[in-house]
């Protein structure tokens, strides 16, 4: 006879009834998540020292379906102290600042969240080799906008191509844009980083991993070339956060050949733009903005001020363009 052969009747009473009252994790300790891996976070946590801990973590079962993204600043419950096998378990999320969401294409109605709580979307695109995909920028500007998120484009191998035709096409918008190439410093863009949680988003090929090894020499994200068909390989496999040594943070993401808009409308790129959005207050019920809809009061607001409002108008409608279209590019 052994444990095996032990057999356990029941209590008469039952079994102890379950309650609704959730503990309040009153001790719960805050963190920020610098990466998710098949279901385990690497959490950073303050030690005991003074000094940063990066715990492992796994989401706990009362969150229900709320995943856990880079950038998420949460609290931690269990064994914080970061020593090699231990786990410690996610209780709270906080609430976002922003966020990057992005559906798989525009037919899919549930939104992934990227990333949390960044300041700076930094997109990143070679203006030559592979050839730029107009489609995929003007949806990651629609997406920063709609996030909460400043945009800011990354013009990379400008040592081989001219990135004026891309400046032009969001001329009306005051977007910021840094050119880089191999040869170029990288003061400009580090300085636009300084204090502040930046993403780093960007089709395969386009350089992404390469600049953020050299912004973080430490960081070791795989890079690859270009196939011979023109399109990138994907090197990055999850995204990871890594602190610059200037201050602030920067969020490598895996390379993306599609950026869905499902849950994106027009209304939400216009609000974006406040004149643009005041002057829409007088666009009839359902306008879709857009040079087909011939009631648009955006239409007259353009042509009754300076040329710089025909640019903006004209800009966003490359982004509002983005919004549902699906095909090459897109």
């Amino acid at each position: 006879m052994d444990e095996d052969d032990v057999r356990v009747r029941p209590s008469r009473r039952g079994s102890r009834p379950r309650t609704r009252t959730r503990p309040t994790h009153e001790d719960a300790v805050p963190g920020l998540v610098i990466a998710v891996d098949r279901g385990r976070m690497t959490v950073r946590v303050e030690g005991t020292d003074g000094g940063q801990v990066d715990v492992t973590a796994m989401r706990a079962r009362e969150l229900g379906r709320h995943g856990v993204v880079v950038g998420d600043r949460v609290r931690l419950v269990g064994d914080t102290s970061g020593r090699t096998d231990t786990l410690a378990r996610i209780v709270v999320i906080e609430q976002r600042a922003t966020s990057l969401r992005r559906t798989a294409d525009d037919t899919d109605p549930t939104e992934r969240i990227v990333v949390a709580n960044a300041d700076l979307l930094v997109i990143v695109t070679s203006v030559t080799d592979p050839e730029p995909a107009l489609g995929f920028l003007d949806r990651c500007l629609v997406a920063a906008y709609a996030g909460g998120l400043e945009p800011l484009l990354c013009l990379t191998k400008t040592d081989l191509a001219s990135a004026q035709p891309l400046l032009d096409r969001y001329a009306g918008l005051s977007l910021d844009a840094v050119p880089m190439s191999r040869e170029l410093p990288l003061d400009d863009l580090t300085g636009r980083l300084r204090d502040r949680m930046s993403v780093f988003v960007g089709q395969s090929g386009v350089g992404k991993s390469t600049l953020v090894n050299r912004l973080v020499p430490d960081a070791l994200r795989a890079t690859g070339d270009v196939s011979k068909i023109g399109k990138g390989r994907h090197t990055s496999s999850s995204a990871v956060l890594f602190d610059l040594p200037g201050g602030g943070t920067v969020i490598d993401t895996p390379g993306i050949r599609s950026f869905g808009l499902a849950h994106v409308t027009a209304d939400d790129v216009l609000s974006a733009f406040d004149d643009l959005a005041e002057a829409a207050t007088e666009c009839p019920p359902g306008c879709g903005h857009t040079a087909e809809d011939p009631d648009c009061a955006l239409d007259a607001w353009a042509a009754d001020g300076a040329p710089r409002r025909r640019e903006q108008l004209s800009a966003l409608r490359v982004l509002l363009g983005a919004v549902g279209q699906v095909g090459p590019g897109y």
